[in-house]
């Protein structure tokens, strides 16, 4: 049986990719026509998005790249922001 979720119920869940890394929190659903175009993905402490992101609050996700909402959100890792973490470790070190 089909389960349906308000947009609200959604709102704090828990957002991973499908490589099985802790992305961040959903903060808020973008509409357009009546339908989700994005959701807006909030940075955390510990998430990978944090770690990409720096001082940054998080980013929009289309809609599209959502692959699965259930207990938690499961993204494409497609939607992750272009990551090099050769330019990380030397802008850590300085």
């Amino acid at each position: 049986m089909l389960k349906l979720l308000n947009v609200t119920d959604v709102y704090g869940m828990q957002v991973f990719t499908d490589a099985g890394d802790y992305f961040g929190d959903v903060e808020e659903a973008y509409l357009a026509s009546n339908k989700i175009s994005g959701w807006r993905i909030k940075a955390t402490r510990n998430s990978f998005l944090t770690k990409i992101l720096g001082g940054a609050k998080g980013v929009v996700v289309p809609h599209n790249m959502v692959k699965s909402v259930g207990d938690v959100m499961i993204i494409s890792r497609a939607a992750i922001p272009a990551y090099d973490e050769e330019d990380s470790s030397v802008s850590e070190s300085n």
